[in-house]
């Protein structure tokens, strides 16, 4: 019998998508494809990478009895089957891409020297690393935005021995009064801020583009997110980036059976869309709505999603939560020192917590009656 829907991913996104599907569909088959048997939070792995924190979970704690897990990597997505690295070929009705992002590798001279702290496995080399450094080494952390300020800041407090330096203008989209109260939270920390573009990096230096070189025994890398390029040779259509291009209810934009959520997807109309945890969850609960309808010969309904916050995390005292209107433009009001702190880790375990309680079976209100019968899938690509 073939799969209902193959999930390519188990990060927010993909688990989302999985555990409300099943949670109120259970006729519904689902496999899931994950590159490993944990569920990672990205949010947490700047934590991870410090030392200061883990960042994983069972993934059988997180996503759904019913769900069929197969460890591995897709390669190809055709008409009705996926192709994984393994060999393995799942057929479906419809897969939902939920491949997520990983860090960006920039055409500078020296860039395979450079650690990150956007993926699982290159946050682990990240906490070795610093480990392994002397007192007083320098760390150059790369990029102002909110990746590179948390990394900053997560490092300097667990590892006072260092010396830390920030390479950018630290949350320069922001308020005045929160890019204050974090570069002043930075330097409390030790964190050297020096604005800059590093345009090269050697064994023991960063250099600049205006010809400055800043000791750097271990650079950090947080200058952006890249995706798979599995859509792209999948034939499936993409935007420059190479994210999946998908309509207003998230399926493919060429008409392919195909259900795009999370980071490695772009919505026709709704370009504030960020990658962001904030993103993946409703992107997920949207696709598998898509996708139950997708299956009953139901027409789908259009993505209605807008921001709420923006969540800073400076070590583990202190961060902001910045209100922003629903297009991800800040708002004046925003909670800074314990309390953003608080407010930020209480919405990272308000995460996981929301995942296992779908997980057991709970799920966002659907539509009541009977479930109609999936009718056969008119596929166009």
């Amino acid at each position: 019998m073939a799969t209902d829907v193959v999930v390519l991913g188990a990060g927010y996104a993909g688990v989302m998508a999985a555990n409300r599907l099943l949670a109120a569909h259970p006729e519904v088959s689902v496999t899931v494809v994950a590159p490993r048997p944990v569920f990672v939070e990205r949010v947490r792995l700047h934590q991870l990478a410090a030392g200061s924190g883990g960042a994983t979970h069972d993934l059988a704690d997180v996503l759904h009895p019913a769900a069929a897990v197969h460890l591995g990597a897709a390669v190809h997505i055709g008409r009705d089957r996926v192709l994984l690295a393994d060999g393995t070929a799942l057929p479906f009705r419809i897969a939902v891409y939920a491949v997520g992002s990983g860090a960006a590798a920039p055409a500078i001279p020296g860039a395979d020297r450079l650690h990150s702290t956007a993926e699982f496995e290159r946050a682990l080399d990240t906490a070795a690393a610093l480990g392994e450094l002397q007192d007083g080494a320098d760390v150059v952390i790369v990029g102002g935005g909110l990746t590179g300020v948390e990394t900053a800041a997560e490092i300097a407090e667990a590892h006072p021995r260092l010396t830390c330096t920030l390479v950018g203008d630290p949350v320069a989209h922001l308020p005045g009064a929160t890019r204050r109260f974090v570069a002043a939270r930075l330097r409390r920390l030790g964190v050297r801020i020096r604005p800059g573009r590093v345009v090269a990096v050697e064994d023991d230096a960063v250099l600049l583009a205006d010809g400055d070189a800043i000791p750097a025994e271990l650079t950090i890398w947080a200058g952006g997110f890249t995706v798979p390029d599995l859509a792209r040779r999948s034939g499936l259509p993409v935007d420059d980036a190479g994210r999946l291009r998908v309509d207003a209810t998230l399926r493919s934009a060429d008409g392919a059976n195909v259900v795009g959520v999370g980071d490695a997807v772009t919505v026709d109309g709704q370009d504030h869309i960020r990658m962001s945890c904030q993103a993946a969850l409703p992107l997920g609960a949207h696709g598998a709505d898509t996708t139950w309808a997708l299956l009953t010969g139901t027409d789908p309904q259009p993505l209605s999603l807008g921001f709420a916050a923006q969540c800073i995390s400076l070590g583990r005292a202190s961060g902001v939560v910045q209100r922003t209107r629903p297009d991800d433009t800040a708002r004046s009001f925003a909670l800074r020192g314990t309390l953003g702190a608080f407010g930020k880790e209480t919405v990272v375990r308000g995460t996981v917590w929301m995942l296992r309680r779908q997980a057991r079976g709970h799920s966002y209100p659907f539509p009541k009656g009977p479930a109609p019968t999936p009718e056969p899938l008119v596929v166009r690509r």
